[in-house]
This record gives structure tokens, sequence and C-alpha cells, in this order.
């Protein structure tokens, strides 16, 4: 029995030895660096490597130094892609991978230049070409930047922080001061920002921040639309810019000025020119001045006749010039009665409501909802 076991354990041995060893297989390597027009790395690309010969393919990610790299790359001849957000940038096809370490890099300006050899572009025009095309790709980098910070001002002041959103404006402006959106939302910040001051002196400086950069906005946006065809919103956009502009000099003190300003608005936007003429209506009526503030706010009605505030607010006016006879009697200056009873028939609960009735009361009227209809008399 012994001699029998040791014979099944040489058979055994010889069964494994003629076994054919299994080895790895060997892989290459991959790897190189990504370059755009102006010389700069692509960060983020993706280089995608296609086996022509089985399908296969490997994704491969930049760094921020434009680097790829990837080991376990299978030996053979591959069409290898860079792409960035869905965009396809530059391929090359038949490329060789073996076992060792293979170099692939990409530069979009060589690349470009050797395409336009081939389809015959003189040197000169290649030039202009890259040129224009470098200038399209700092453009991209620039708005990007902008819209960061345009997007973390609006997020602050969405959440009251003002003095942020003036910082991240300021930011923008240094980067890029031709744009006439950044320094309408640095206006609008500084006057968000100036409500929130309890010094006097800051309150007025960021009053008049405000003030600079509408004006600011105005110059640019104006300065865009006479170069270059209007874009139909243009005239809407340069019209709520005046009106920010009138908010903020009115509480410089400069109430002409913002009359002014709201004018031009209304002239440029004739859709919104009832709430400019209400919004000057207002600032004339804090001023003082009735019996222009009674002008702007029938100006806001002419525009739109439902405009319930402007009826009220020009009721306001009218009850301040209103006059006393012999007896005491409270006597009216026209309109004031037509004027609050028009407010009630457009807005019967509006937050007006129990002011006009109580205007009403005291100039000893009735309260009707009949504006413009010959009220009949009692008996």
């Amino acid at each position: 029995m012994k001699r029998h076991f040791t014979e099944l354990l040489v058979l055994a041995i010889a069964a494994v030895l003629c076994v054919p060893p299994v080895f790895a297989q060997v892989m290459g390597t991959v790897k190189g660096v990504c370059r755009d027009m102006n010389g700069n790395p692509i960060a983020g690309a993706t280089v995608e490597w296609q086996n022509t010969e089985n399908g296969r393919k490997y994704a491969l990610k930049t760094n921020k130094k434009g680097e790829y790299f990837s080991l376990g790359i299978e030996p053979g001849k591959y069409k290898v892609t860079l792409s960035q957000d869905g965009k396809q940038l530059d391929s090359v096809n038949n490329f060789p991978v073996q076992t060792d370490e293979a170099t692939l890099d990409f530069d979009l300006k060589k690349s470009q230049a050797e395409a336009a050899k081939q389809q015959g572009v003189n040197p000169e025009q290649l030039k202009q070409m890259q040129e224009q095309q470098a200038k399209a790709a700092k453009e991209k980098d620039v708005v990007k930047g902008l819209n960061e910070k345009l997007a973390a001002a609006n997020t602050s002041m969405q959440a009251g922080d003002f003095d942020s959103a003036v910082n991240a404006l300021n930011e923008a402006t240094q980067m890029d001061a031709t744009r006439d959106l950044l320094w309408a939302r640095l206006g609008d910040a500084y006057l968000g920002s100036a409500g929130k001051q309890t010094d006097a002196a800051e309150k007025t400086r960021h009053y008049g921040e405000a003030v600079t950069d509408y004006q600011k906005a105005i110059d640019l946006k104006q300065k865009a639309m006479e170069s270059a065809p209007a874009k139909p919103d243009d005239p809407k956009l340069l019209a709520a810019y005046y009106n920010n502009l009138g908010q903020a000099q009115a509480r410089t003190g400069k109430t002409e000025d913002a009359i002014k300003s709201y004018d031009k608005a209304a002239q440029l936007n004739p859709t919104g020119a009832a709430q400019y003429y209400y919004n000057e209506g207002a600032v004339l009526t804090n001023s003082g001045k009735n019996d222009e503030a009674i002008a702007a706010f029938d100006k806001s009605i002419a525009a739109d006749p439902n405009k319930a505030d402007a009826y009220y607010q020009k009721g306001v006016n009218l009850i301040a010039k209103a006059t006393t006879d012999k007896t005491g009697k409270v006597v009216p200056a026209p309109g004031t009665e037509e004027a609050l009873n028009k407010y009630l028939e457009l807005q019967p609960t509006g937050p007006y409501a129990e002011g006009a009735k109580s205007m009403l009361q005291y100039i000893g009227s009735s309260i009707e909802t009949s504006f413009g209809k010959k009220k009949t008399t009692k008996k």
C-alpha cells in the first residue's frame, strides 16, 4: 500500500508540472499634458482612449496642470479624444500603445496650425484666427469669474448682508469696469447698505456711492447702445437704471435731479411710466411740493388708470390743500373726494382703505365708488 501511495503522489506532481503556466497580461502606460490656445493647462477635461480593435474605452481626467496619466492600458491602436464640457477639442487617430510608456500631449494652438496648413490657410490668417479665439477664451474666463461674483452678491443681498455684496461687486468692477450691470448692482448694494447705517455721515456716503454707481451704469449702457444696434430690452433696462438713480438722488436731497431721472425713465419705457411717475410724486410729496406731486400722480394715473395707490396719494396731497370757511367747515380742494373714492373703488380693502375713509370723513364727504359719475343729491 505504501508503494502505491508513492506512485500516486509522483503522478500527481507530474500532472501539476504538466499544466501550462498562466502569465498576467503585460499592459501599457499613457500620459500627457493638455494645453489651450493660450498655452494654459486645460483642467477638468476628459481624455478618452478607445481601442479601435475591440472598442474598449478608458476615460482619463486632467488635473489642474492639465496632466493625465494611467497605468494598465491594453496594447493596441487607439483613437484618442480630448473634450471638455461635452465639447470635443481635439483628437488623434491610430495612436499605438505598447507595453512601455506612451506620451501623447494635446496643444490646441499647434493642432490648429497643422489643420490650417492642410487647409491652405496662410500664416497671417491663422494668426488672426488664433487671436480671435484667444480673445474669446479669455472673455469666457472673465465672464465666468464675474458671474461668480455677481451670484455671491445676489445671495448676500437676499440675506440682507449688503456690505458683503458691496465687497463682492467692488471686486467684480476691478476685474472688468466696462459692464453696466455690475455698476447697477453695486448701486443696489450701496442703496441697501445705506439704509442700515446708524452713522449719518456714513449713510450719506453710501447713498452718494449709489448715485455714482448708477450713473456709471447709465453711461456705459448708453455708450453700448450708441455703438451697436440696441437690443429689444435695452431701453427698459436703461429706464430701470434711471429709476434707481432717482431713488438714490432723492435720498441725498437732490430732488430736482431725481425728478429728471424719473422723467427720463418714463420716456425710455412708457409701459413702466405709471410706476416712475408714482415714484416722482412720492419724492415731491416728501419734499412738501404738493402741486408738483399732484401733477406727477396725475401722470401716473394717465399712464395706468387702474393704479389705485396713485389716486390715494393724490388725495393725500389734495387734503393738504384743504381750507376752512368762516364757520370752520373744511373746504376740500377740487378733486379730493373723487381721488379718494376712486382708490376705494379699486382697492376697497387695500392698505390705505381706512386712511381714505378717514380723510373722506374729515372733509365731510360720503364714501362712494362711482368716480367720474354724477352723484344724486338727497331730497
